[in-house]
């Protein structure tokens, strides 16, 4: 359990990293002024490939934030001793799905069930 606890803390902290990173990156694309460009955008295929590039950060922070989130619940359910067990059917999930993404919280038989039905809010 000590190796999940590190594994989920690792795996977190890189998590927010990222998020901090990306959070400066769109702060810059946001206020280029702060970093010593005050150029004007040349036309709108500028504008257009800015508000894209804005948009793309914004959706991968969400998903970051989102990972971020399950990540700190995986690591509260082995404090509680809940961790890996799917709470849709109380059977243990698979050591192999959870190596691969260690803040899953349903087995993979319920998870299909879940997408199958268009409830999603476990992975």
């Amino acid at each position: 359990m000590e190796e999940i606890r590190q594994r989920l803390e690792v795996e977190l902290n890189h998590t927010v990293e990222r998020i901090r990173q990306l959070s400066g990156a769109v702060l810059l694309e946001e206020f280029p002024s702060a970093v010593g460009d005050s150029t004007l955008l040349a036309d709108e295929v500028d504008a257009s490939s800015l508000n894209e590039d804005r948009e793309m950060s914004f959706a991968t922070r969400s998903m970051l934030v989102d990972r971020a989130n399950k990540l700190a619940e995986a690591l509260e359910q082995l404090r509680d001793g809940d961790y890996g067990l799917c709470p849709e059917c109380g059977e243990p999930i698979a050591p192999a799905r959870l190596r691969v993404m260690a803040e899953v919280t349903t087995c993979v038989r319920c998870q299909d069930r879940l997408e199958r039905t268009g409830r999603r809010e476990h992975t």
